[in-house]
């Protein structure tokens, strides 16, 4: 052959010696990329990393960091919150939870809270209801107004499904909602040990928070919305891709409902 073409054998074996190494991360770099845009920009590398190995890929999380950040690919994060206090408008309860977010089984400790968004000149409200056992939202209500009815309609379906076990707690701000005689009643007549942060202190319901902070850098500021309707679609299609399908790292790698299914 190399007589054919005339060239000579050192010129030959002197090129094939230089050549460039195959990139042998090619395949992974190609599996990083739909993993990402799979999830909506919404993975950093940890995550991308743990969906990697439950896939039986053999690789460092600090490879997997360096080749997103070669690749540019990265998640932002921000946060806003709203606020439901209005003062002491009914019965303010105790702080029956005092920092303390873990549980040993699924619906034995649930927070809630109500959030605010703002598409073009329209609000709307989301009140859910969290189990601290995986991170799972138990129960939701979206609305136009953030009305005893949201809260309501979201507690009574929590009730429904789960029928939950005497000396649940449910844990939530001083918000007027959970003030509301109607709203203690409820949680009373179902065996619902009912929990309050203390006044203007976020952290003591954190679990609430990071979750709305996490599903507002993921969903609202990540995606273009045509009209509030549209972003109520993306709402719920994110509420069920969060339990179902989104990975927790604390979760060793599985979505909340995987996580409740598989150690349950």
């Amino acid at each position: 052959m190399l007589k054919r073409i005339k060239m000579a054998r050192s010129t030959y074996y002197y090129n094939i010696a230089h050549l460039e190494p195959a990139d042998k991360y090619q395949a992974v770099r190609k599996r990083i990329s739909e993993i990402f845009a799979q999830h909506n920009k919404r993975y950093g590398y940890r995550r991308v990393y743990i969906q990697l190995r439950n896939e039986g890929y053999a690789i460092n999380h600090k490879t997997v960091q360096k080749l997103m950040q070669g690749m540019q690919l990265k998640s932002a994060v921000r946060r806003v919150r709203y606020r439901s206090y209005k003062g002491d408008v009914g019965r303010v309860a105790t702080n029956v939870l005092e920092r303390d977010f873990t549980a040993q089984a699924p619906n034995r400790k649930w927070a809630t809270d109500v959030t605010e968004f703002k598409i073009g000149d329209k609000k709307a409200y989301l009140s859910p209801i969290l189990d601290m056992y995986n991170g799972e939202i138990i129960s939701y209500t979206i609305s136009d107004s953030p009305d005893l009815r949201m809260v309501m309609n979201m507690v009574n379906s929590a009730i429904r499904k789960v029928k939950p076990q005497e000396g649940l707690v449910l844990h939530s701000d001083q918000g007027w909602h959970y003030q509301h005689t109607q709203y203690q009643l409820a949680l009373k007549r179902n065996g619902i040990v009912q929990s309050m942060s203390r006044k203007g202190n976020c952290l003591d319901n954190a679990m609430m928070e990071n979750f709305f902070g996490i599903m507002k850098s993921e969903l609202l500021y990540l995606q273009e919305f045509k009209d509030m309707d549209h972003f109520k679609q993306e709402l719920k299609r994110y509420i069920h891709y969060y339990n179902n399908d989104r990975i927790k790292l604390r979760l060793k790698g599985k979505s909340p409902v995987q996580y409740r299914t598989l150690y349950q």
